[in-house]
């Protein structure tokens, strides 16, 4: 297989058993060089600025943040970085809006050390990943997801239609949705439940 030369990658993950089992499955490879970890977002973009990775493996829940947030942050600090999600949850509806924000895949956490080297080298040659695997729904759309994390952070149907450039009306569809979904009666709950699911 031909593989690109000296992949530099920046592994970001906030527990220090993961980073360290990634640190140990890549360093069998020795076209693949991890130069970096960092274990939230703010730490990830200092990073990636100050080292210019080749490929950002980055988790897609932080303490700080969800990666649909902070890709464009890397995008700017070192715009040739490719952002390669890495996570246990494939359906989470926080995937779609990253790869749309500009991340070039997703490898699951449980992959093989060879899938993972294998997409470090895809992501790295072609600017895109994507696993076969990954074809899970998640439980929301991705307009659910932006219309259900706009609502947790305050905001009226009316705010959000403007934020989105929807009708209060299709503001008001997307959030009936998401609560029957989540098997929620009002706004209070669907974020309870949310953060229940993980999703927020």
């Amino acid at each position: 297989m031909l593989s690109t030369p000296g992949i530099r990658v920046l592994i970001v993950d906030d527990h220090p058993v993961v980073r360290d089992g990634v640190i140990t499955q890549l360093a069998r490879h020795p076209d693949i060089r991890v130069v970096g970890h960092a274990g939230d977002g703010a730490e990830a973009v200092r990073s990636t600025a100050r080292l210019r990775p080749d490929v950002v493996l980055l988790d897609l829940r932080l303490p700080d943040g969800l990666a649909v947030d902070v890709v464009p942050r890397l995008r700017t600090a070192a715009p040739a970085a490719r952002v390669l999600l890495f996570t246990a949850f494939p359906e989470h509806a926080a995937v779609g809006p990253s790869l749309a924000a500009g991340a070039c895949g997703l490898v699951v956490k449980d992959a093989s050390g060879t899938t993972l080297r294998d997409a470090l080298r895809e992501v790295a040659r072609t600017g895109s990943y994507r696993a076969p695997q990954l074809a899970a729904a998640a439980p929301v759309t991705a307009r659910e997801y932006d219309v259900l994390r706009l609502v947790a952070s305050g905001h009226t149907n009316a705010e959000i239609a403007t934020a989105l450039t929807l009708s209060p009306n299709t503001v008001k569809t997307y959030l009936q949705n998401v609560m029957q979904k989540l098997g929620a009666r009002n706004r209070a709950q669907v974020i309870t439940n949310a953060r229940a699911h993980g999703l927020l």
